[in-house]
């Protein structure tokens, strides 16, 4: 990967659905080189996909809160992934440091969504305790290379 891949890489996460020309102007590229190199960085790996980062609020989905879950027994990153993977309002979870297992944020329409998703992840990851914390503010959102936009 070189400066002209990292430029393109740059402009794709600023505006995905920018066109080859106005990504190529950006970085001193034809159209068709640009094209060229998307495609080589979606062959390689270095672009994984694109989509739509969607507002929680236009959703309907104004109560955000994060999650630290602790499981009764160990349990593997690929099967929290797998188990998580069906409940919508999980929309990141990581595996963390410390007591426990995994950090999850949620997403819901109101406390009582929220509820009912908690209920799920339970029943999922045979959960030992959860903490939970909700949003009142967000104070900052930047996005993350290689992540699409904020939370």
């Amino acid at each position: 990967m070189d400066g002209l891949d990292e430029g393109i890489l740059r402009a794709l996460v600023a505006d995905a659905r920018a066109t080859f020309a106005e990504i190529g102007a950006e970085v001193g590229l034809s159209a068709p080189a640009v094209k060229r190199r998307v495609d080589r960085l979606v062959a390689t790996g270095a672009v994984r996909g694109f989509t739509a980062v969607v507002d929680p609020a236009a959703l309907g989905w104004g109560t955000e809160a994060y999650v630290e879950v602790r499981c009764e027994g160990p349990v593997s990153p690929r099967e929290l992934r797998r188990r998580l993977v069906g409940i919508p309002e999980v929309v990141e979870a990581v595996t963390v440091t410390g007591r426990a297992d995994a950090l999850l944020h949620l997403l819901a329409r109101d406390v009582q969504h929220l509820e009912r998703a908690l209920e799920r992840v339970r029943d999922e990851l045979d959960v030992a305790a959860t903490e939970s914390v909700i949003v009142l503010s967000r104070l900052l959102d930047r996005a993350r290379p290689g992540h699409a936009g904020g939370s």
